[in-house]
């Protein structure tokens, strides 16, 4: 049996391979070759560790020392420090953001700190494509146990004791789905995956995919033994293809070991299950929709009843589940639904993992038990903003089908419950932090230009209601908006809601109504001042330059693409308005806060076509 003294457990996601960790390791590897050490230390590419925003990081295990930001440039200076002269490499170490004393363990970087991991349990930890790695953290353990220790009822009734409701966005009682399709009477029936994950800014699908394709596979295997399905299809986008070449591998290795297959385990049970690549729609998270996608069908949404449980895939009953909600199947089971009740609260129980970006510091993968206060996650975990001069504004919840939660509820509790009385929605974990220069209608805008897009088109409700919406907040960050807008927003944002036909039409208004809800001020500033405050909106805002605060250090006058700003060194420098183009350079160059913004009345431009009620 090998042995090591260290194994650097290196991050070998999409962002850690963008970031450059194959070149990493492989100047890694050689200069261990050089040094005499490749018989003493090991690399192990890992799946996602999480700290996206230091990658390339890695792991030294079992010190569990914790490098990022690693270059090949710093690779020999690394092994004689740390691997020869045994003291760690404080350069490349997680710097406490106020001490700046650099934190050695990784444990003990507030990132990690602050997190519980069940989903996310083996992330970073393990070689995503070995089966004995995954063994020898429990792997395989619970199918074991459901699938020769438990009928399918004792399944069922583990899941719904555990509370474990789906991680997909809508929050339905997994057990509860379960039992359905478990008495679903049929020659056939299915065991779906959902790994299309098309929220803007979302990767938590994708992370475990690609770090612990096996936790898949196995909440997949017990959840078809509960209802009795002999075939499975995990359903990914195309534009993984990281995560699809890992599960690929991951299913080859469970037909060779009799994971999958004719009877498992010596059980008496088939199962067996293929991969489908979804090409990026957004509708195709709804679950009809991407059955009908499987089938080979344009993916749209069909009326409800009946429910997949009795009728979904080719027909067949059939259970739908996404790719976070599977991974914590196996160690509910393994450890019992008490244990998984112990994280959480009593109607959101366990741990929700969510992908932390936007104008925060620490941008990743989290996981906090369910409860966890909204400050916590921004704050503890995320380092707070980015700009430590700007203020936290809103943190988009839900992605395109969520809403924006302002600083006033920054101590909400993240459950199922609090986040929806907010106006968000929990959605599948998408989390985008926002600061004070950010406008909350241009905001809704973009949300709304998403779900407009990817409409099918199916119901009417959504396909045009959508892109009138669109046409309206268009028309306001353009200096056309109108006295009562707001209002026609707010009532068709009402009645898209109730006679949508699938979930993208009944939540795609939520960015609308919560930014009208806490951030009105901003639509009306725009819609009857002809002004961005936070400086955005091009046709609604002007530059500045104040004379008392500039330093004339010239970093504006090199950002301006136009030659718009003239000055002379070490004085204050001036922006010839006829040239400006409102580009925000200026404004997002400045670090001594010079840069005022203003309003800017500018030529009328001709009311949209969809106000003078025409065709567009």
């Amino acid at each position: 049996m090998e042995k090591y003294r260290a194994n650097l457990l290196m991050c070998a996601g999409t962002g850690c391979v963008a970031s450059g960790t194959p070149k990493v390791k492989d100047a890694l590897q050689e200069e261990l070759e050089k040094q005499g050490l490749a018989d003493e230390v090991k690399i192990v590419l890992t799946g996602c560790n999480g700290f996206c925003a230091e990658g390339p990081v890695m792991l030294v295990y079992p010190e569990e020392i914790f490098y990022q930001k690693l270059t090949v440039a710093e690779v020999p200076k690394l092994v004689e420090e740390h691997f020869l002269k045994g003291r760690p490499y404080e350069k490349l170490m997680f710097k406490d953001p106020e001490k700046r004393a650099a934190i050695p363990l990784m444990n003990d970087i507030p990132f990690f700190k602050h997190q519980v991991l069940r989903v996310l349990r083996n992330k970073g930890l393990i070689d995503p494509d070995s089966l004995d790695e995954y063994i020898a953290r429990d792997g395989y353990m619970a199918a074991g146990k459901a699938l020769t220790e438990m009928t399918p009822e004792d399944i069922i009734q583990t899941i719904k004791d555990a509370g474990i409701r789906g991680r997909g966005g809508a929050g339905f009682p997994t057990g509860l789905k379960w039992e359905f399709a478990s008495k679903s009477v049929a020659d056939q029936k299915f065991m779906l995956c959902n790994g299309d994950e098309g929220d803007p800014g979302a990767f938590m699908d994708r992370s475990v995919m690609e770090s612990d394709p096996h936790s898949v596979i196995e909440g997949m295997l017990i959840g078809a033994k509960a209802i009795g399905a002999s075939k499975g299809v995990i359903y990914v986008r195309a534009e993984y293809p990281l995560a699809v070449a890992r599960l690929e591998t991951a299913i080859k290795l469970c037909r060779e070991n009799g994971l999958l297959g004719e009877n498992i385990l010596g059980s008496g049970f088939n199962f067996d299950l293929e991969i489908y690549l979804g090409a990026g729609a957004f509708v195709c998270g709804e679950e009809t929709a991407l059955m009908r996608s499987i089938e080979g069908k344009r993916g749209m949404p069909r009326p409800r009843p009946p429910f997949p449980a009795h009728k979904g895939l080719w027909d067949k009953p059939s259970v739908l589940n996404n790719v976070e909600t599977l991974a914590q199947i196996a160690p509910t089971i393994l450890n019992g639904a008490e244990w998984y009740k112990s994280l959480g609260t009593e109607k959101s129980t366990g741990t929700k993992v969510f992908a932390l970006t936007g104008d925060i510091k620490n941008v990743g993968l989290v996981e906090v038990p369910m409860g966890t206060p909204l400050k916590t996650i921004i704050y503890d975990i995320g380092g707070g903003m980015t700009n430590k001069k700007k203020k936290f504004k809103s943190v988009q919840m839900g992605g395109p089908s969520g809403g924006c939660i302002p600083e006033d509820h920054i101590d909400i509790p993240v459950t199922y419950e609090d986040i929806v009385k907010t106006g968000a929605i929990m959605g599948s974990g998408g989390m985008v932090v926002m600061d004070e220069d950010t406008c909350m209608v241009s905001t809704a805008k973009f949300f709304l230009e998403f779900t407009a897009d990817e409409s099918c088109g199916k119901c009417t409700p959504c396909r045009v209601g959508t892109r009138v919406m669109l046409d309206m907040l268009t028309d306001i960050t353009e200096g056309r908006g109108q006295e009562g807008d707001i209002e026609k927003l707010e009532d068709l944002s009402r009645d898209i809601i109730s006679t949508s036909l699938c979930g993208l039409g009944q939540t795609a208004p939520n960015p609308v109504l919560s930014t009208i809800r806490y951030f009105k001020h901003e639509y009306e500033a725009h819609i009857k001042d002809h002004w961005c405050e936070a400086g955005i909106c091009s046709d609604l805002c002007s530059f500045h330059i104040s004379e008392e605060l500039c330093k004339g250090c010239g970093a504006c006058l090199r950002a301006c693409p136009q030659e718009a700003i003239v000055g002379e060194k070490k004085k204050a420098h001036r922006i010839i308005q006829e040239l400006c183009i409102q580009c925000r350079s200026c404004y997002d160059t400045c670090k001594f806060a010079s840069i005022e913004v203003k309003p800017a009345i500018r030529k009328e431009k001709p009311v949209s076509a969809v106000k003078e009620g025409g065709d567009k």
